[in-house]
């Protein structure tokens, strides 16, 4: 069994002492986030585990207990997402240059090859039109440049929890394009991206994409990967693709053990938050004895 840990929250940024509780209990409980009155117990015994899967903005909490991790067995591996966007679009993030320095020190302990930088959405705005992404991404791409090995990116995808998001900041003056071809000048961005990223060692990947990028030298991605796990450790893990996932999302089965609505960081592109009151809510309120990330007992 692979673990997300998680596409619905950051639990290395938020819920480290949680997560560690549960490793050290060997189990956790998660809620069906369609069905509040199901409670799935997922076991996170070494040997039921095959792979956890980190997926993080700031995973410096958590590296105290990577030691720990290790010498439990578990087999483990980040992606990272670092876009270095304004604050009207990532008001809660560390500075860009700052959470740079987050990646080396996870790159230097787990290696390289274990981060995965995430450049992941790309929004097109008024704010980071196609010049600030060839820019803001060749400079974090050199800074990054021998800690990873890979890069991921993706486009904007609407939600209607972020187009309703994304009317409110146009009432501020901040405009969100909607993405709905690859266009000659989109085209031309993701072109050089992708030149940028082979220019500082990393191979290039898209995520759940809609658009066909391999002309612009964009292969098609899995973040939960089971080829690169292969290359990783020699093993095999399931290769069926994840039903619950996107059409377009090529990741193979999972479970993942966050929650919806319970990251604070409030990005206005995020559709794993609905209800940014609600996610400070649940974070305020957390208890990492808990069996689950979020006590769905107690949620109303």
């Amino acid at each position: 069994m692979i673990i997300s840990a998680s596409r619905r929250t950051d639990i290395p940024a938020f819920y480290h002492e949680w997560f560690m509780n549960r490793i050290r209990a060997g189990e956790c409980t998660v809620g069906n986030p369609f069905n509040p009155g199901q409670v799935l117990r997922v076991s996170l015994a070494p040997e039921d585990v095959d792979v956890i899967v980190f997926w993080t903005r700031d995973p410096r909490p958590l590296l105290s207990s990577l030691g720990e991790l290790d010498a439990r067995g578990y087999r483990y591996y980040f992606q990272f997402t670092l876009t270095g966007y304004p604050a009207a679009l990532e008001p809660r993030l560390p500075p860009r240059d700052e959470l740079i320095g987050a990646f080396h020190a996870l790159a230097d302990y787990v290696g390289p090859q274990r981060v995965i930088w995430r450049y992941d959405p790309i929004v097109r705005s008024n704010l980071t039109d196609d010049a600030f992404h060839a820019r803001n991404f060749g400079e974090i791409a050199a800074a990054l440049a021998g800690a990873t090995q890979r890069v991921v990116l993706s486009l904007l995808d609407p939600y209607p929890k972020t187009t309703r998001r994304f009317r409110r900041l146009a009432a501020d003056g901040v405009y969100i394009e909607e993405i709905n071809e690859v266009d000659a000048a989109l085209g031309a961005l993701l072109r050089e991206l992708a030149a940028t990223s082979r220019a500082h060692g990393m191979d290039v990947r898209s995520c759940a994409e809609l658009f066909d990028l391999t002309a612009y030298g964009i292969l098609p991605g899995k973040c939960v990967d089971d080829d690169y796990m292969r290359q990783l450790w020699g093993i095999e893990v399931t290769h069926a693709k994840d039903r619950t996932q996107r059409p377009a999302c090529g990741c193979v089965q999972s479970r993942d053990i966050g929650a919806y609505d319970t990251c604070p960081r409030s990005c206005v592109y995020c559709y794993a938050t609905g209800n940014i009151a609600r996610a400070e809510a649940r974070h305020a309120r957390h208890d990492s004895k808990w069996p689950s990330l979020v006590a769905t007992e107690a949620e109303g």
